[in-house]
């Protein structure tokens, strides 16, 4: 994908280091000098399937769906990402081009550490190799619980599991109850692994029982516990 690319101001650099510790003052120079930064318009892809990959990314601004297209085009999301996460570094350690894509749900800001950059401070930096590999370790977990429930659990088990997946990873905005992150119904229907139709049902019917609303097209959850019922149910 092409963009255009903009250079990252010092708090845009600052911020990337947080994800970063333990890097060196030459470490820092060499992220430092071989980061830009893209906007991603909303509904844009920020790479496709089969793309090669531009670089370490990280999502610094906006919030970003991974999404791998299956039988007869049917798009499933992998997973979600909010500010500060991190993509497509599966294929760039794997030295491979991209099997998923990802695309932005709000206008975002991208990170690209060049990769040779980022692996020459990976090289000559073991505890800043075991951080990155810690973080990619928490996000394979988090990939074994949902296939887990994607091939277990019926309709309303895996919508239940959606939601309560969305409050973990965005949490709830000032209200305490609506999840900061807007979603079609689509995207809903991808994330729980059923057709747009039995999502729109299925979420009506939670509804209906009391367990989210719709608020401005984002989810309200009104009963965290009986959502969290329905999920031990299946």
């Amino acid at each position: 994908m092409e963009f255009e690319r903009i250079i990252p101001g010092s708090e845009i650099i600052e911020r990337l280091f947080s994800l970063f510790p333990l890097i060196d003052e030459k470490g820092k120079g060499l992220i430092r000098n071989g980061t830009t930064v893209v906007p991603v318009a909303k509904g844009c892809y920020i790479y496709d399937e089969n793309d090669s990959p531009m670089g370490f990314l990280c999502l610094m601004e906006g919030n970003a769906k991974v999404v791998k297209t299956g039988i007869n085009g049917r798009g499933s999301i992998v997973r979600l990402v909010k500010p500060m996460g991190l993509l497509g570094y599966r294929a760039l350690f794997a030295e491979e081009n991209y099997r998923s894509a990802a695309i932005a749900l709000d206008d975002s800001l991208i990170a690209i550490v060049n990769k040779e950059a980022f692996f020459e401070v990976m090289r000559s930096n073991a505890d800043f190799s075991l951080h990155i590999l810690k973080l990619i370790a928490g996000e394979l977990g988090e990939s074994h619980l949902r296939m887990v429930t994607l091939t277990q659990k019926y309709l309303r088990g895996r919508l239940a599991d959606a939601i309560l997946s969305l409050a973990d990873i965005y949490g709830f905005a000032e209200d305490g109850k609506t999840i900061p992150v807007t979603l079609s119904r689509s995207d809903l229907a991808q994330l729980s692994s059923m057709t747009t139709s039995n999502a729109i049902r299925t979420f009506s019917s939670f509804i209906s029982e009391g367990f989210v609303a719709n608020v401005n097209k984002r989810i309200a959850v009104l009963d965290l516990e009986g959502l969290h019922k329905v999920s031990e149910l299946g």
